[in-house]
């Protein structure tokens, strides 16, 4: 008689079952993420020549979209960069408080447009250093917008004219003996393409400056 071999099964343990299900999860995913990549990349390469096409278009449109902008919209819109006109500004910073504010205190600006032009966008860094020059304060402050509305739109700034506003960033624990210095920094500048605008650029002398930092002396503020 021949003899017979034993088959013997062995089942999978926990561990083991959940070692093989964890790894046919992870192939799966990696399978899928990959299909989904390579794709991704085969419609970006179709749709890249239509997406440029689509922003030269887009820019090309802007002079003709402005057109079609009521008349209040486009002036404000019609402006540019200009930083060599820094020169005909006078900016001048203080800290100033009033009776009873408890040791609180403000930075106050005065902007002055000595130019013939319309100043459409100013905005200020406007920082306070003590003694030994660490900034104890900072704030971003818009001196003049295109629009003139409530909060900080103080709209555009005219030939000749002077402009005031306090910083919203607030100082607080000032006493009358600190030694603090505000310092203003010109961030950005444009000015309104207006009628009569080009003729006027003609009249104002090259300047020799592209930036300007203005400070006074602080005054001590005033506490209550």
């Amino acid at each position: 008689m021949s003899g017979h071999s034993n088959i013997t099964f062995r089942r999978h343990s926990f561990l083991s079952s959940t070692a093989i299900g964890l790894s046919a999860v992870i192939i799966t995913l990696t399978i899928s993420c990959t299909v989904v990549v390579l794709y991704g990349i085969h419609l970006a390469s179709e749709k890249s020549e239509r997406v440029i096409t689509l922003a030269e278009s887009a820019v090309r449109g802007l002079p003709e979209f402005q057109k079609a902008l009521p008349p209040v919209l486009s002036d404000m819109l019609d402006d540019s960069r200009r930083p060599d006109y820094c020169s005909q500004l006078g900016i001048t910073a203080k800290i100033t408080s009033r009776p009873g504010t408890h040791g609180r205190a403000q930075t106050a600006i005065e902007v002055v447009n000595n130019g013939n032009e319309v100043i459409s966008l100013l905005s200020l860094r406007v920082i306070v250093l003590d003694e030994h020059e660490h900034i104890i304060s900072s704030s971003q402050e818009w001196a003049a917008t295109p629009l003139a509305a409530d909060g900080d739109w103080r709209g555009p700034i005219m030939p000749g004219s002077r402009r005031y506003f306090v910083s919203n960033r607030g100082l607080y624990n000032i006493r009358p003996m600190d030694e603090v210095r505000p310092e203003v920094e010109i961030t950005e500048l444009r000015l309104w393409n207006g009628p009569g605008q080009d003729a006027s650029r003609k009249n104002t002398p090259s300047p020799t400056e592209t930036a300007v930092s203005a400070t006074t002396p602080a005054e001590p503020p005033e506490n209550g």
